[in-house]
């Protein structure tokens, strides 16, 4: 039974992400990188051709968690996937269910859709890694995620 606290994000919503979004930044102890705005997300979802998907958590009319996600494809599975750029609930609803209800609304996606994987990356000293593993999430331990931006993504641009 869906967890009618979540929903899809809609218009309204995007001021309260954003600011869910910098509490993320300051709790991955990274608050100068975290530079969106509420005009990037709000293009990002409702623009012509959105890239980015989301949903909310939303207690007593206040949205009080989010997720982000956009669609990845497996070439081994032959369909389309979920990746979840962030999850965030605000530190003074956690251990209310809402983590795992945001989840669950992107597990329905995957399911609904035929999407193969739902994936996402935790930073190692993360306290939710023991409840990812609960929830069945196997840590891809011998992955190694690689990341291009700035001056060294410009300069192999160049090369193009």
């Amino acid at each position: 039974m869906p967890d009618d606290r979540i929903r899809r994000i809609r218009p309204e919503d995007v001021e309260a992400a954003v600011g869910l979004a910098h509490e993320l930044a300051d709790y991955e102890r990274a608050p100068d990188e975290c530079h969106l705005t509420p005009a990037q997300l709000h293009e990002a979802l409702f623009g012509a051709e959105p890239k980015l998907f989301g949903h909310v958590a939303e207690v007593d009319g206040e949205v009080v968690g989010f997720a982000v996600w956009f669609l990845n494809f497996s070439t081994w599975r032959g369909v389309h996937g979920i990746y979840l750029e962030d999850l965030y609930v605000r530190e003074s609803q956690r251990g209310s269910g809402l983590g795992k209800a945001l989840l669950a609304a992107l597990a329905a996606e995957c399911v609904a859709n035929g999407y193969a994987r739902l994936e996402w990356s935790v930073l190692d000293w993360n306290p939710a890694t023991e409840f990812y593993k609960a929830l069945g999430a196997v840590p891809m331990d011998e992955w190694t995620v690689n990341r291009l931006t700035d001056a060294p993504l410009q300069a192999l641009a160049a090369q193009a």
